[in-house]
């Protein structure tokens, strides 16, 4: 039997990196296989059930309080004595919170009535655990639940290898059946005395390489006139704040880990485009932001030239985990990866718009040494047939077959849906390429020594000599209705597709005048704007569908680049057109706006979830703020 992975897009989703919790609407879990509450990257909860004697809950409502709180209201019906109106309600309200021994997620059940006597009744609550890795959970699978060892009374404990769950409940009485733990409080309510109870899971992993950043400086209040831009940041923020971690190696360079529940970590790509877009000029909150993620980053860079890792000197990292990842049975990446074409160039990127929004002359002078590196990597490594552009393989078998940001197995297809066959040469990749190599430059010159003058001069030879040849072998068609292609094959042949990879491309300094404003037309055109967002696959494409990962879907942050590259090359109406799109879709979404969503047009109506996307996620919480200067 096929296992597939678990769907998120009903799921109710609280975080305090490196914690997460997963519940339906009404608080339980068990009932779909992602439900839990999770430490790092390990399931220290997985089935929490919720009942009162005499009485199936039948739940009322959900809030989430903030990105790492909510509240459940459920009615205790078979404590009413009949009639129209519910008489008892139980509230649940969760919270998740960092410790000094890993992550307390803490709940209150309360208990009230409407009724002219006091009713007597217990509450119970059951939890399991199965301590199941995420990437199995992710994969369709589980390990078996554990027992649990009740001591002391009023605390249960269950351990596998180094990761331990506790709960305390004080004033309950602690039962178990199997491996089921049982919680039972007596419960005795009137109309004027509600009954209340607490309980705590704290969960810790001695193995997870990550934990709760350092607090950041205060941040500067960003404006915005329109009402929806101002709900989402706010959201956005909030969830940003509750996505940042701090590798325990560095545990004072904070980061945003890419997103919940399946990237809760670091990511290259991920954590320096997040910090990118939010960068803003004299904001210490976006600057200490950009500063932690570049340094963590620099302490992870390649030194070595490793095929199982992808590792090479000079190039930045993809994916940091406790253990090897199976992302599938054909692919598994070991904990720390460095499969990825784009991050180095996104690095020198991020330090440059640093440098450019604030970042302090010393910080900018000891990453001098990594900026060095990762030059000479892009001008030495990245281009590994010699034809002059950037292009990936993996080497192994076992690691990401496609590695820019659609790194899905189908995500770079002809027009007429064949998977080009790699290696691969991005268009974006390229356009990040030539823009890396100028500002790295620039930034050796502004502020390295005698000996960086060569390696400055050659970066902005070989950036020249890429612009030159980038228009001949990537824009199909003429410049008034052709259009950049996706990629190039290995065989150099041109991937015909029309994808949303072109937006990626303004503001990089790699297009003409005229070239721009043809991808600023073609953007904002039918087969790209969905009327919610840029759809990653044209829908004029044979391999469109519009809930396909990489091939039709919207990604909110892949429509903010647009949007950011847009305003970058002075194309203001259309990034408002684009933001608007966004706009309109984010009020659908509880402005808690999705990793990614259908490409439906949006006359067909509301926008329609990817069932399996993640939320919150880093980047496109990001997103807000480029929506927010873009109006």
């Amino acid at each position: 039997m096929t296992q597939l992975q678990p769907l998120l897009h009903e799921q109710v989703v609280i975080v305090n990196a490196p914690a997460q919790a997963i519940a339906a609407p009404d608080g339980s879990m068990g009932d779909a296989p992602v439900q839990g509450v999770y430490q790092s990257d390990v399931r220290a909860l997985r089935l929490r059930a919720l009942s009162v004697t005499g009485s199936a809950l039948e739940h009322l409502s959900v809030e989430r309080c903030g990105a790492a709180a909510s509240r459940h209201r459920a009615l205790a019906r078979g404590l009413d004595r009949g009639g129209a109106d519910p008489r008892s309600i139980i509230t649940t309200d969760r919270t998740l919170v960092p410790a000094d021994d890993g992550t307390v997620l803490t709940e209150t059940l309360t208990v009230r009535i409407a009724q002219d006597r006091p009713v007597s009744t217990t509450l119970t609550l059951e939890l399991a655990t199965d301590l199941s890795p995420l990437a199995m959970i992710k994969g369709g699978e589980r390990l078996s639940d554990l027992p649990w060892t009740v001591a002391a009374g009023d605390t249960a404990s269950v351990r596998r290898g180094q990761v331990r769950a506790v709960v305390n409940a004080p004033e309950a009485r602690l039962e178990t059946v199997g491996t089921r733990l049982r919680l039972h409080w007596d419960v005795s309510v009137a109309a004027d005395i509600p009954f209340t109870a607490s309980w705590s899971l704290t969960a810790s992993d001695d193995d997870a390489v990550v934990q709760p950043a350092p607090a950041l400086p205060a941040r500067k209040r960003r404006g915005t006139p329109d009402a929806r831009a101002a709900a989402w940041l706010e959201v956005a923020l909030d969830d940003l704040d509750h996505l940042l971690l701090a590798r325990r190696a560095t545990p004072t360079q904070p980061f945003a880990a890419a997103g919940a529940p399946w990237f809760l970590t670091l990511f290259g790509r991920d954590s320096l485009w997040t910090s990118r877009l939010l960068l803003e000029a004299a904001d210490p909150w976006s600057l200490a932001l950009a500063e932690g993620t570049l340094r963590t980053l620099a302490d992870l860079q390649g030194r070595r030239y490793d095929v199982d890792t992808a590792e090479q000197p000079g190039k930045i990292m993809h994916e940091l985990r406790r253990e090897a990842n199976a992302v599938d049975a054909d692919t598994v990446l070991p904990p720390l990866y460095y499969g990825t074409i784009d991050a180095t160039e996104l690095w020198i990127l991020t330090l440059t718009d640093a440098r450019r929004a604030g970042l302090a002359e010393p910080v900018v002078r000891e990453l001098l040494d990594p900026l060095r590196r990762a030059l000479s990597w892009l001008t030495t490594c990245a281009d590994t047939d010699g034809d002059g552009f950037i292009e990936y393989v993996d080497g192994t078998g076992r690691g990401l077959a496609n590695q820019g940001w659609k790194d899905s197995g189908d995500s770079i297809q002809f027009a007429d849906g064949r998977i080009a066959q790699g290696p691969i040469a991005l268009v974006e990749v390229q356009a990040y390429a030539h823009a890396a190599a100028l500002a790295g430059a620039e930034l050796l010159r502004d502020f390295g020594n005698g000996d960086d003058a060569v390696l400055a001069a050659t970066a902005t030879t070989w950036a020249a000599a890429l612009r030159e040849r980038f228009a001949e072998a990537f824009w199909r068609g003429d410049t008034a209705d052709g259009y950049p292609v996706i990629a190039l094959d290995a065989r150099k042949q041109q991937v015909d597709s029309l994808a949303s990879n072109i937006g990626h491309l303004l503001g990089t300094g790699i297009l003409d005048r005229a070239q721009s404003r043809r991808v600023a037309e073609l953007l904002v055109s039918p087969g790209l704007n969905s009327g919610y967002g840029v759809r990653t696959l044209a829908s004029t494409m044979a391999g469109y569908w519009p809930l396909s990962y990489h091939g039709g879907s919207v990604w909110t942050h892949d429509t903010a680049i647009a949007i950011d590259g847009l305003l970058r090359d002075g194309f203001t109406s259309q990034a408002r057109t684009l933001a608007e799109a966004l706009l309109t879709a984010a009020p659908c979404f509880g402005f808690r706006m999705p990793e990614l969503f259908s490409g439906t047009p949006a006359d067909d109506g509301a926008p329609v979830p990817y069932p399996a996307s993640c939320r919150p996620q880093a980047w496109a919480a990001a997103a807000g703020a480029v929506v927010a200067r873009a109006l």
